[in-house]
C-alpha cells in the first residue's frame, strides 16, 4: 500500500492554504515582511528533489514558475529568492519569496533576521484574495 501524502506540522502551522496545483499545495507564508509563497509536492515521504520522477520535477519546476510570476505580477518584488533547504522541516517544500532592498533582512536570507509579522486577519484576506485572482486558470 502506498503511504499517503501529509503536510508537515510546521509548514501547516506557518502557512495559510492559497491554490491546489497539479503537483504542489500553494501556501502563502505568515510573514508579512516578505511576499512568500511556499510549494509543497503532494508526493509522500518526498524529502529531496532527487524523490520525485522526471516527470514530478519538471512539473514542479512548472509550479515554481507559476508562484514567480504570480508574485512578481502581484507584488512586483525587486529580487526573487526561490530554495529549497529543508533543515528545519525535511519534507520536501520550495519557498519563492519577493525580496525589497529595504526589507528586513536585505540583502541578507530571510531565515532568521527578524522575527516573523504574522498577517492581521484582515491583511490575509486580502492578501489571498489578490494572490488568488491572480493565479493562471
Amino acid at each position: 500500500m502506498t503511504p499517503a501524502y501529509t503536510l508537515h506540522s510546521q509548514l501547516a502551522d506557518d502557512t495559510h492554504p492559497l491554490a491546489t496545483l497539479r503537483l504542489c499545495e500553494l501556501r502563502l507564508m505568515d510573514d508579512a515582511n516578505y511576499p512568500w509563497l511556499v510549494l509543497v509536492p503532494r508526493i509522500a515521504n518526498a524529502r529531496e528533489l532527487i524523490d520525485l520522477d522526471a516527470d514530478q520535477r519538471r512539473q514542479l519546476t512548472d509550479e515554481i514558475d507559476i508562484a514567480a510570476r504570480l508574485l512578481r505580477t502581484v507584488c512586483q518584488p525587486y529580487k526573487l529568492n526561490i530554495a529549497a533547504l529543508g533543515n528545519m522541516v525535511e519534507q520536501l517544500h520550495v519557498h519563492v519569496i519577493g525580496r525589497e532592498q529595504d526589507d528586513p533582512a536585505w540583502p541578507a536570507p530571510v531565515w532568521g533576521r527578524v522575527a516573523a509579522r504574522p498577517y492581521s486577519p484582515e491583511q490575509l484576506v486580502a492578501r489571498v484574495s489578490q494572490l488568488q485572482a491572480a493565479l493562471p486558470r
